[in-house]
């Protein structure tokens, strides 16, 4: 108990938090909006750190006072209270140095961010296309049961269901911090709807998921952007595909290219691909810093590295094996249904024991 480690970094959070509030009613700071809202987000984030320390050093105050009560008192009964005191308080103590820690990790900053999904159909023909229709189904629902909301931006269909690629925004509270677990190759193992001997067959589709980057994040210049327009393809009605509708943005400095087709409006599409693009953009300087921690955390798969295999879904054993952790459930059906937030937070808690170790506080 009493971690003079985690007491000297909560004091230190502690002094920063008053800092930043009282910087947040400075008139110069109200003025600039970029710097309001990034301390605006430091002030939220500190928050839940300060009012645990607020908590830990009032139970710490307690066992002190009812230690000194123990050594001075003679009544036995009122002894014998005194001592179960302290044991009850020293176990919540315990409790909350453990929930201390886990807060006192550095938070990614892009954890609270909304997300951009890719979801690309890999080696196994049109099983692999069906299968990323089956993850898309199974996000779609994930995000429903989290509140989020989910916009598909852009689509290739397979010849026989499903897609060779689909990418959507997913917005909502904490919606990176969550999905960034999901990066990386799903191998499917089952019978294909196409194959007459009942074979199983093997197939994969690849899942990036990407931190939607802010306004203040990435500064888009005019002149670096060509804009085209085009008519859309696939469905969406008569109005979309005889329309020039259709945006594709290209990045010159960069050649990154960006397309949206899934609006009725240019409007619309442009301000989604913007978006899109601005990501795009800001991944390029954050893939740096997924590959360094992706080295480090099994946990984590670096944003360029779509070879690594995390997850298998066997469908004759009803079976989805986590390799990352050695993870396995027996639960296909529903997991496939959206109900994977189980094995997203047992993720979580193997990252933060691994976060723990590199910190030094545990």
């Amino acid at each position: 108990m009493a971690n003079q480690l985690i007491l000297d970094r909560l004091v230190g959070v502690h002094s920063r938090f008053v800092e930043v509030g009282r910087l947040i009613g400075e008139p110069d700071i109200i003025n600039d909006m970029a710097r309001y809202i990034k301390l605006n987000k430091e002030y939220k984030d500190l928050e839940p750190i300060a009012e645990a320390f607020n908590k830990y050093k009032l139970i710490l105050e307690n066992i002190t006072s009812s230690k000194e009560l123990l050594a001075v008192e003679k009544d036995e009964e009122m002894r014998e209270m005194a001592k179960e005191e302290i044991d009850k308080l020293i176990k919540e103590g315990d409790k909350m140095e453990e929930e201390i820690k886990i807060l006192l990790l550095p938070k990614d900053p892009e954890d609270a961010k909304n997300a951009i999904v890719e979801i690309r159909a890999g080696s196994g023909g049109d099983e692999a296309s069906i299968f990323a229709g089956d993850l898309f189904r199974m996000y779609s629902k994930f995000c429903e049961f989290q509140g989020w909301k989910v916009e598909v931006t852009g689509l290739t269909e397979g010849t026989a269901g499903g897609y060779k690629e689909i990418v959507f925004d997913v917005s909502g509270k904490d919606v990176y911090g969550i999905l960034k677990y999901e990066s990386g190759v799903h191998r499917v193992q089952r019978v294909p709807k196409t194959e007459t001997q009942g074979r199983v067959h093997t197939s994969a589709a690849t899942v990036a998921v990407l931190p939607e980057a802010d306004d203040f994040d990435v500064e888009l210049k005019d002149a670096d952007i060509r804009r085209d327009t085009f008519c859309a393809s696939g469905p969406g009605g008569q109005s979309v595909n005889t329309t020039y509708s259709a945006i594709r943005l290209t990045h010159i400095p960069s050649g990154l290219v960006v397309i949206c087709q899934d609006q009725k409006s240019q409007i619309k599409n442009t301000e989604k691909a913007m978006k899109e693009l601005r990501t795009r953009l800001y991944n390029l300087e954050y893939q740096k810093y997924m590959d360094k921690i992706s080295s480090k955390r099994k946990t984590m798969v670096s944003t360029g590295d779509r070879s690594a295999k995390i997850r298998t879904y066997n469908y004759p054993q009803g079976r989805i094996t986590d390799h990352r952790i050695g993870y396995t459930v027996y639960n296909l059906p529903v997991f496939m249904d959206g109900n994977i937030l189980e094995l997203i937070e047992q993720l979580g808690v193997a990252e933060n024991a691994e976060r723990l170790k590199e910190s030094g506080i545990d």
